[in-house]
């Protein structure tokens, strides 16, 4: 069984399974966490990519924790006019590792995710999977890189 194979079997017991989005480049995004609040809607998203070089027997990967919302929101008391108003915001947060709870993370964004993932399993299921393989692991910090 190739390391490809083997990863996406061990994704299994994962909240979403690695899909192959291009040749030996593995992909999974999972909602962690979602927020209505009035009319208002933010998700909590986790994604994860790498790629495999079966030549220099390498594993790249990346993740990446995000926040996007949408929905209507009052007036900010910055805006000139008062009332209501559409609003669509997209945050993202990258690092080259993060250990600990989403609860540490969503401090960052100033939000209470009532929600536990530890992501840092999928990035040790990947690493221990392409050691017994053989293969160098790295963690790259931008989806570009890999």
């Amino acid at each position: 069984m190739s390391l490809k194979e083997k990863l996406i079997e061990a994704s299994e017991a994962f909240p979403e399974k690695f899909k192959e989005v291009e040749k030996n480049v593995l992909a999974l995004e999972t909602k962690i966490a979602e927020r209505k609040v009035f009319l208002s809607k933010k998700s909590l998203i986790y994604k994860a990519k790498l790629k495999i070089n079966d030549e220099e027997k390498t594993v790249k990967f990346f993740e990446t924790l995000k926040e996007t919302g949408m929905g209507v929101s009052s007036g900010d008391p910055a805006d000139i006019s008062p009332g209501f108003g559409f609003k669509v915001e997209k945050y993202k947060i990258e690092g080259k590792e993060r250990e600990g709870s989403i609860e540490e993370l969503s401090k960052l964004f100033g939000k209470e995710y009532k929600y536990s993932f530890d992501y840092s399993a999928i990035r040790n299921k990947v690493k221990e999977e392409a050691q017994k393989a053989g293969y160098s692991f790295f963690i790259t910090l931008s989806e570009r890189t890999l």
